[in-house]
């Protein structure tokens, strides 16, 4: 289909030819009426000979790991390597898969505004089975470049194995008004204006609930940027992040990820960019020597681990990592407390996600270093062993909106009344992680999210309690774990926080604030670094 029928040839009509529900002259039920998309038989406009023909593995997988995560409220970076080791999909048509997977959950609220003009009730009155393959099948159409025939008839296949027959011939209506109009023209049409509705704008665009653009907007003015950047916020956010690996210190170093096609990573020491695909099959990370780790990330860990050394004033003996599943900062953590002599203990509530603590550390314990873990509740954890750790992390668990690049669905799973039940935890976890300090300690809160109610607000009502802790300049303790070349000319604000960001350094928006426990109330006008 031609870009010049796709966005003109029907425009006179298109009121008209939305799919419509009733009986044909026949009596037959039409696709699109109440009950489409169920067990029943229905009529397709299909030919016969592709009625029992399913869609490719691609979109088979892409289709499983919607319907995981609107049932299961399963994660989207876990769901999809499973998948496609099940299905045997691997080279280009698992890259194909992940475009086709992730794409789709970025943009489901733009999907969405554009189904619903194609579709003659409420979306939330049609089968959740049947959006989950009408919105496949629109980001095909509108966002790949795959033949619009193809995007068509495949996704048509999806429905009928997947959904039932009368669902079929509902997608393939649904997918030829989609496919009348190009994106942009779509856009046009479904969103609101941006003059008299900026955040219904941005919401569709960029495809992110409107609360959510709200709060990213306060969040760059709340950490002094400027709120003219959300458009490049929301779409870095939209964009497909590069796999970053993290070298566990003392294990390997970037010659030997440098001869599996690896190179230098951007802005960590310890990181190496990996070009494409799954880096799972090499040596180095089967044997957890290597793992994936956002580059912010890391650089949450280094600022305790290696910006710390000049600000710490405690016997540095003893260090702590509050909440520490899945494990990925405690390994870096753990790796670099050789050079402390000191010891780390990785503490988390689940059990589950302790293991995976275990597995990641495992490699490193066999190395030498002294990392123990553990079960046990962070909020808890600083009256049990109070003023112990010269150094804790508090790594708080968060609403994630600093990482919607690698998790697309927590911007739809995620609410308002989310963000108020984790900042309640994340103030419990802060003054928790402070009583474990020792005197002269130092302690990180991180969270991977720019919203100040998980932020700079948590920090603050914390220290309104407290005499006995005084807020550093986090910046000089992030450039540390800064490549050398980088570390001058990277942009960290205006303290005393940093908060990073997708837009401006290509990492998660890691939000990074250290603080020194006393060990006697601070002095008025004494300094705080």
């Amino acid at each position: 289909m031609s870009e010049q029928r796709r966005g003109g040839e029907h425009r006179d009509d298109r009121r008209g030819n939305r799919p419509q529900g009733g009986r044909d002259g026949k009596g037959r039920e039409r696709s699109g009426s109440r009950g489409e998309g169920g067990p029943r038989r229905g009529w397709s406009s299909s030919r016969p000979s592709e009625r029992g023909r399913r869609s490719t593995p691609s979109r088979q997988v892409a289709f499983e790991g919607l319907r995981l995560i609107r049932e299961d409220d399963a994660y989207a970076n876990l769901v999809l390597p499973r998948l496609l080791r099940s299905h045997r999909v691997s080279g280009r048509d698992a890259a194909f898969t992940t475009e086709l997977f992730y794409g789709s959950l970025r943009a489901q609220g733009r999907l969405d505004a554009i189904l619903a003009a194609c579709v003659d009730r409420p979306l939330e009155k049609v089968d959740p089975a049947l959006v989950d393959v009408l919105r496949l099948g629109a980001y095909q159409l509108l966002d790949m470049t795959v033949a619009p025939h193809a995007a068509t008839s495949e996704t048509v296949a999806l429905a009928r194995s997947e959904v039932g027959a009368g669902a079929a011939s509902f997608v393939n209506a649904v997918l030829r008004r989609v496919g009348e109009r190009t994106l942009e023209e779509w856009i046009d049409e479904v969103a609101p204006e941006r003059a008299k509705d900026p955040t219904g704008h941005l919401a569709v665009v960029h495809s992110h609930p409107r609360w959510v653009v709200r709060a990213l907007t306060d969040a760059l003015a709340g950490h002094g940027r400027s709120r003219d950047e959300i458009d490049e916020l929301l779409a870095a956010q939209n964009a497909a992040p590069a796999v970053s690996l993290v070298m566990r210190p003392g294990l390997t170093d970037l010659d030997e990820l440098i001869d599996h096609g690896a190179s230098a990573g951007r802005l960590s020491v310890f990181a190496a960019s990996w070009p494409s695909g799954d880096p799972g099959g090499m040596d180095a990370v089967k044997e957890g020597r290597v793992a994936v780790q956002d580059e912010g990330s890391q650089l949450a860990a280094l600022a305790l681990a290696l910006g710390a050394d000049d600000l710490v004033r405690a016997d540095d003996a003893h260090w702590l990592d509050l909440c520490a599943g899945p494990g990925g900062k405690a390994a870096l953590l753990g790796g670099l407390t050789v050079g402390h002599d000191a010891d780390l203990l990785a503490v988390e509530l689940q059990p589950h996600r302790t293991e995976l603590v275990e597995r990641a550390v495992a490699t490193l314990q066999e190395a030498g270093c002294e990392i123990s873990t553990r079960t046990a509740d962070g909020t808890t954890l600083g009256a049990e062993l109070p003023g112990r750790f010269s150094r804790v992390l508090a790594d708080v668990p968060c609403s994630g909106l600093g990482a919607l690049r690698r998790r697309p669905e927590a911007r739809w799973r995620r609410t308002p009344t989310d963000v108020g039940q984790l900042s309640t935890l994340q103030r419990t976890l802060l003054t928790s992680a402070l009583d474990a300090a020792a005197p002269g300690g130092v302690v990180a809160y991180v969270t991977c999210s720019p919203h100040l109610a998980e932020t700079r607000l948590v920090v603050a009502d914390v220290l309104k309690g407290r005499e006995d802790v005084e807020e550093l300049d986090a910046r000089d303790a992030v450039r540390a774990g800064v490549l050398p070349a980088h570390r001058t000319d990277i942009e960290l604000g205006e303290g005393p926080a940093v908060q990073l960001w997708p837009h401006v350094h290509g990492t998660d928006a890691m939000y990074i604030c250290l603080l020194r426990k006393q060990s006697a109330p601070a002095v008025e006008g004494t300094p705080t670094s």
